[in-house]
């Protein structure tokens, strides 16, 4: 392991010299050297110079994951060890650490692998082969530099059921481990109580990545009428009533999400203040209009509307229906927060698709300001896939 080498063809490789850490099937020339799978190998570029070490997959059009730009170094415990606790001492420094995202797979040079910290719980998902090799021993690692600042996880949950395993040539799995332990956690994020439910829930059981754009909004609120579209386990909308508002309506079609969003509002004593109803957003914006009803604060956090470039035509109907819809049902110098969660829809098509939104409805747009995924996502610079949250407050005034 880990000798074997592969060669680029002659001028490609440009997202791994730009600073990235993907090399696809097409761009390589030969590989010299018994390789599986999953094993490490030394990249070099057409002319041999070395480019780094990372794990192959011929089952993956992304044919390698770049570990390293050292072409010599091992990739052993205490390399695994130096990069969790690089992690780990990056989140102390930006964020609250309660519960955070602590290892966001390329962004923090892993590629492959998220591992989120729920509270005193760690979920891990593991999305490529080579690292999946890896991941009890990182859990191991991770647990004793957690407990060396004093914080004790009791239980470890698997979520690595996302489809894209599948491409990996990989079977979709979800369990414990190490011990059995409660998967509903409770946790506090802007001194919001929520119960996180770590088997069952979306992706890793809660969305940490929009941890201050609920806080960011929260200024908004007090007083306010306000509709939460795609509420998911009702996060937002608890976020506006804690704020002060006056009367929050949350909207999501998982029945388990809305059960699970009804709990946490009786959790935080919000369950007169802050309802919510199981229903299609796209059919309950109209439903809403055509009652005349208006809010002071609408905010969209749909699911990404589109995974593939493909897909993107589509994605761009479905952005401007919601958000000229929901432009609608904003009173005159009302807010909206919206945001787009696919990396394929990038920050200017999501603006041009708000702007034709409001176009249509004839609003004029005012931005309060624009953000992205919390700081434990970081985006790294080359690695495109790791920026995908676009998001956006403004305030909507009719033409006049």
């Amino acid at each position: 392991m880990g000798n074997a080498i592969v060669t680029l063809k002659k001028g490609e490789g440009r997202t791994v010299k730009s600073g990235g850490l993907w090399i696809y099937d097409n761009e390589i020339a030969s590989v010299m050297g018994n390789i599986s799978n999953g094993d490490m190998v030394i990249v070099h570029d057409f002319d041999g110079y070395p480019l780094g070490k990372g794990f192959i997959n011929r089952n993956s059009k992304i044919r390698i994951r770049l570990m390293t730009r050292d072409s010599g170094q091992e990739i052993d415990r205490e390399f695994l060890r130096m990069r969790l606790q690089n992690a780990w001492e990056y989140r102390r420094k930006t964020v609250n650490t309660d519960s955070c995202r602590i290892v966001f797979g390329e962004a923090d040079f892993l590629p492959g692998l998220v591992i989120d910290k729920f509270s005193d719980v760690l979920v891990v998902q593991s999305l490529a082969l080579g690292i999946d090799r890896l991941k009890e021993e990182i859990v191991v690692l991770l647990k004793e530099i957690l407990l060396k600042d004093g914080v004790t996880i009791r239980g470890v949950y698997e979520r690595s059921d996302a489809k894209v395993r599948k491409q990996e040539g990989l079977e979709c799995v979800k369990g414990f481990i190490g011990e059995e332990f409660d998967t509903e956690v409770e946790i506090v994020e802007n001194g919001v109580r929520y119960l996180v439910d770590v088997k069952e829930g979306q992706k890793t059981g809660f969305f940490l990545d929009q941890k201050y754009n609920r806080e960011a909004v929260r200024r908004l609120c007090n007083g306010a009428r306000v509709l939460d579209c795609f509420t998911h386990t009702g996060s937002f909308a608890l976020n506006a009533g804690l704020a002060g508002a006056k009367s929050v309506l949350g909207l999501d079609a998982s029945e388990s999400g809305i059960l699970q969003a009804r709990k946490n509002a009786g959790l935080n004593g919000l369950s007169d203040t802050v309802l919510f109803e199981c229903a299609d957003v796209f059919e309950k914006l109209p439903e809403l209009e055509e009652k005349g009803e208006k809010f002071d604060v609408v905010i969209l956090d749909p699911p990404a509307f589109t995974k593939s470039r493909n897909s993107v035509k589509n994605a761009i109907k479905g952005y401007r229906e919601i958000n000229l819809r929901a432009m609608k049902l904003i009173k005159d110098g009302g807010f909206l927060a919206t945001c787009s969660c696919s990396h394929f829809m990038n920050e200017e098509l999501f603006a041009k698709t708000i702007g034709q939104a409001a176009a249509n409805v004839h609003k004029r747009l005012r931005q309060v300001e624009f953000r992205t995924q919390a700081p434990d996502h970081p985006i790294l610079w080359a690695a495109n896939e790791s920026y995908y949250l676009k998001f956006y407050i403004f305030q909507v005034c009719d033409e006049k």
